[in-house]
């Protein structure tokens, strides 16, 4: 079997950046990651980018980007799917490098989120959920997971409290990440006191919006082995679907897209969950976390928080997750996080994770999800021995 290798990763640090424009953002990541592989041409770039038609009046991403990096003439195109487009455009490229119709595919995340505020953004953000059955009826993303959370507490008996553990973990692993955008720690007694966004959503239940961009570079492993020192194996790449609204699924408390796209991306890599060294999972909202774990098989139905409240979230835990904060405390620049993950993946798996480094990693897996989760890219990285 072919497989696709990622040889170069970049990233900016994670803010308000109102100074920068959305090409020169996209341009700061590539050129760090092009600088990481050592390679000056790529035949083919994918941008994952949800918004920036709404909040930087900036479509046709591809060829703009293409143009200002220096590559006008390659294959580019825009890949959206709400905030899962990083990680459905990271499978575009593996995809390309593994046909053998593209030998060196770039891949680059980027989201300008902070130039607009109030209803503008609420707006923008709502259009990832059903326009006519949902956000028509006031519904944001915040509310949606409010009403998942909410089901959560009724069917399984526990109180907003028994969540904290997922922000206390990813905030004190954002402490040791300098890109991330914030580097506080965050008291268990202080979550359930937090400020209501949809209740029982609060302020520390969701991850900030930001903007940012990350990149990778994607070859061919055999060509990869010649290219680079530790080339990072994607050794299963897999999206899945489920209903966009949430009421027209069966379950409102199962992932389908991210069980489904979890159980492909595993066989397609031969590892168990036992392999896996590190989660990077979405955590836009708490309950996404909660839920993400149970649908990817980490825990059983119901029981995703206890993971938190035992501490085997952390990184000597037994499922480390969002290892350098996640979007939590990293920050969540919509279209670009999915590349962050992949990018803070290939950091462990090299070694490179510096104070945020889990212990001989080996196996990583990353999943990014769209909207509520209807849609679900899971990544499953490795590194050869």
């Amino acid at each position: 079997m072919t497989f696709a290798s990622i040889i170069g990763i970049g990233q900016t640090d994670v803010r308000e950046h109102w100074q920068t424009s959305i090409r020169h953002l996209a341009w700061y990541a590539i050129e760090a990651a092009l600088d990481d592989a050592q390679v000056s041409k790529v035949d083919a770039l994918y941008v994952g980018n949800m918004l920036a038609g709404q909040f930087s009046r900036q479509n046709h991403l591809g060829a703009l980007i293409a143009d200002f990096a220096g590559m006008r003439g390659i294959e580019a195109v825009t890949v959206e799917a709400a905030d899962a487009s990083g990680g459905a455009a990271l499978r575009q490229a593996v995809l390309a490098v593994k046909s053998g119709l593209v030998q060196t595919a770039l891949v680059v995340g980027v989201e300008k989120m902070t130039d607009q505020t109030g209803a503008p953004v609420t707006a923008g953000l709502a259009s990832m959920l059903d326009a006519d059955h949902e956000a028509m009826h006031g519904a944001t993303p915040a509310a949606i997971a409010a009403l998942m959370m909410r089901r959560y507490l009724h069917e399984y008996g526990v109180t907003v409290a028994d969540f904290a553990g997922f922000s206390v973990n990813a905030h004190a692993n954002g402490v040791d990440n300098p890109m991330g955008m914030f580097q506080n720690r965050l008291k268990a007694e202080r979550f359930a006191d937090a400020p209501p966004v949809a209740t029982p959503v609060s302020l520390f239940d969701a991850a900030p919006y930001a903007d940012g961009a990350a990149a990778v570079i994607v070859t061919d492993h055999e060509r990869a082995l010649d290219m680079a020192p530790q080339p990072v194996r994607v050794a299963g790449s897999a999206l899945a679907t489920d209903t966009l609204a949430l009421h027209d699924r069966r379950d409102p408390l199962w992932l389908r897209a991210a069980a489904l796209s979890a159980q492909a991306a595993l066989a397609q890599a031969a590892v168990s969950l036992a392999d896996i060294d590190l989660f990077e999972l979405h955590d836009s909202f708490t309950i996404l976390a909660a839920l993400s774990l149970e649908a990817a098989g980490f825990a059983e139905r119901g029981q995703g928080w206890q993971l938190a409240r035992d501490g085997e979230i952390g990184r000597n835990g037994r499922v480390p997750i969002s290892t350098f904060g996640g979007l939590k405390a990293r920050g969540n620049p919509i279209g670009a996080t999915g590349v962050y993950q992949i990018v803070e993946v290939a950091r462990q798996l090299r070694g490179q994770a510096g104070a945020c480094q889990i212990p001989s990693a080996r196996v990583g897996m990353a999943q990014n999800l769209g909207g509520s989760g209807g849609t679900a890219v899971t990544h499953i990285l490795a590194i050869d021995e």
